[in-house]
């Protein structure tokens, strides 16, 4: 049996070029597809930051729709913004080879970088947290949008600079020359991965994807986001995890930061590749054991009020 396999996506330009990218891939293998352009909530309402629209999966889930409504076979995602627990019925088809995980700065001028004062744009908790831990005096304000509308608000306000995901401005190819990598900031767990989910009982497609599978970005992801999952934080926390592979071990490294940034509570640890089964549970169970308990509930609180 084969068919058309109807891939669904948001419809930025970094969303189609990662769908586009799964496109290349399975016809490469020999299988027909069909681009299936989708809106998410997360797309449409630019107003409202992230953490107060309480949301879990905000632009997966319109995504998550179609695929259970048949509308659309398999679905591509950044992988940093899907929930730990996907929807039933839903499973993890393949992860493709990771790139980039960084953070960078797109500034206007580094001379504020020593200065008291100065004034940083992000939508993200978890890099506004880390910047107030460095910069406990400068100004972070909201930043809301795809990657293009993200870049315009920045040249059209007058802030110091602005961060993204490195990730997506090198897949459009609209990283620009005034830049700096964060190489202090610890990324979004699964950050630089894209993830393709399918329906458990497509068997057609989850064959198909099998093979685009990258066995190592996935080890360093599941330890990435069972960290994330064990301490209970959905996308809008400030946490950052980052597992890295290197002679065959898995190095991790994570955090949960307070809102503010005056508190970061840090754990570091590195396994044989063959004993990371608990790995990321066991690193945040250390955090939540040392005081991230009640951070952690402090953090919703504060969300949820």
């Amino acid at each position: 049996m084969s068919k058309v396999i109807r891939i669904g996506t948001r419809d930025s330009e970094l969303a189609l070029w990662q769908a586009k990218t799964v496109q290349k891939a399975l016809e490469s293998t020999g299988h027909q597809t069909e681009l299936v352009p989708v809106k998410s909530t997360g797309d449409l309402n630019l107003d409202q930051p992230l953490y107060e629209m309480g949301i879990t999966g905000i632009f997966t889930k319109t995504l998550d729709v179609a695929m259970i409504n048949g509308d659309v076979d398999i679905a591509v995602h950044s992988m940093k913004d899907v929930p730990t627990a996907l929807p039933k019925g839903i499973v993890e088809a393949a992860i493709m080879k990771r790139a980039n995980s960084k953070d960078l700065l797109i500034h206007k001028g580094v001379e504020f970088l020593e200065n008291e004062e100065g004034t940083i744009a992000t939508g993200s908790l978890r890099r506004k947290a880390q910047w107030l831990h460095k910069y406990p005096n400068h100004k972070v304000v909201d930043l809301r949008g795809n990657v293009n509308t993200r870049m315009q608000k920045l040249n059209d306000n007058n802030w110091n600079g602005a961060i993204f995901a490195a990730a997506g401005l090198e897949r459009i190819e609209i990283k620009p020359e005034n830049f700096i990598d964060l190489n202090w900031m610890i990324p979004a767990p699964a950050q630089g991965a894209m993830l393709i989910v399918a329906m458990e009982e497509d068997e057609y497609c989850r064959r198909a994807l099998s093979v685009l599978n990258h066995k190592e970005s996935e080890l360093c992801v599941h330890v990435e986001r069972e960290f994330l999952k064990t301490l209970e934080g959905g996308c809008t926390a400030p946490i950052g995890a980052l597992a890295k592979i290197l002679n065959n071990h898995v190095h991790f490294h994570g955090a949960l930061f307070s809102l503010d940034g005056k508190k970061k509570m840090e754990v570091e640890r590195s396994l044989p590749v063959a004993e990371i089964e608990d790995m990321g549970k066991e690193c945040a169970q250390e955090i939540l054991k040392n005081g991230g308990k009640e951070l952690m509930a402090n953090i919703k609180s504060v969300l949820n009020n």
